[in-house]
């Protein structure tokens, strides 16, 4: 079953007090583009993210976007600078000598001052950090591949679809096309006796033009190379690796054969056929270009 490349996912996991969060979006693109997001503090694990992402995700332009948060009261705890602290203490025991006043240094007049009670962030245990990164993007790309497939499975039938009226018109073209060249001799025939019965005619002649005509009109070939490609078209629908860029050359493929059997058909008929089938190609392309 073919995937789109096209597609959405998101994670997340919550461990402790440790919530991460990761979102993988990607859109069509001729090759596996992947940019990863996140935040300055865990940059150094962008690439592992990236190799984790590009080995279920093939193609597309794929953006990874990655948060993480603490809980509220975990994200920052007081630290007592105690140094600080007895310095500030022996500065004011030192003016007191010099300077007699009331009262002792206490315990809340020491926090007061500058820089002896501190607020720092809490450090995020890197090992937890990982973990819960690598689940987070695990489930996000579940989801996104499950989305991708979705959309797969929809173009799938979409491009059978169009094959299989491709394939109908081919008939008709197919079994037009050998009456083309008997109706051109009929013609001929038929302006060949309205000539002056004095002026002689070579059925040599004639005859090898009726063959030229004939061979120039012989769209055979097309017809059987236009087959086999429907048929290498219609296997891929059950390869397991990417197909895109495959079904991509397929359908250019098939678009010359067409071409070319439009170019050789020298009927109205055969010409309505082929433009029918040129327009369910074109269909078909539109659709390739978004599957992986």
């Amino acid at each position: 079953m073919i995937q789109s490349m096209t597609g959405y996912g998101k994670g997340e996991v919550l461990r402790d007090s440790l919530a991460v969060s990761v979102e993988v979006r990607s859109v069509n693109h001729r090759y596996a583009d992947i940019t990863v997001k996140l935040p300055r503090s865990i940059l150094a694990l962008e690439n592992g993210l990236r190799k984790q992402v590009g080995k279920l995700l093939r193609r597309g332009k794929i953006d990874v976007f990655v948060n993480f948060e603490l809980s509220g009261e975990a994200q920052s705890v007081p630290i007592l600078n105690q140094g600080l602290a007895r310095a500030y203490h022996d500065l004011f025991i030192e003016l007191q000598q010099e300077i007699p006043v009331k009262g002792g240094v206490t315990t809340e007049f020491l926090a007061s001052q500058k820089d002896v009670i501190q607020v720092r962030d809490v450090e995020v245990d890197d090992a937890l950090l990982a973990e819960c990164l690598n689940q987070a993007l695990d489930l996000a790309l579940q989801q996104h591949l499950s989305m991708r497939r979705a959309e797969g499975e929809e173009t799938q039938r979409d491009i059978e679809d169009r094959l299989d009226a491709a394939e109908s018109l081919l008939v008709h073209v197919e079994a037009r096309a050998p009456q083309v060249p008997l109706e051109w001799q009929v013609r001929l025939n038929e302006r060949l006796d309205r000539l002056p019965a004095n002026l002689e005619l070579d059925p040599q002649r004639v005859a090898q033009e009726i063959a030229i005509f004939a061979d120039r009109c012989d769209i055979s070939e097309e017809v059987s190379r236009f087959k086999s490609h429907l048929v290498q078209f219609r296997a891929l629908f059950d390869d397991e690796e990417p197909v895109g860029r495959r079904m991509d050359f397929l359908v250019q493929e098939l678009n010359r054969e067409v071409n070319t059997m439009g170019s050789k058909a020298n009927d109205a008929e055969l010409t309505s056929n082929v433009v029918a089938m040129k327009a369910e190609l074109e269909k078909i392309r539109e659709q390739v270009q978004n599957v992986e």
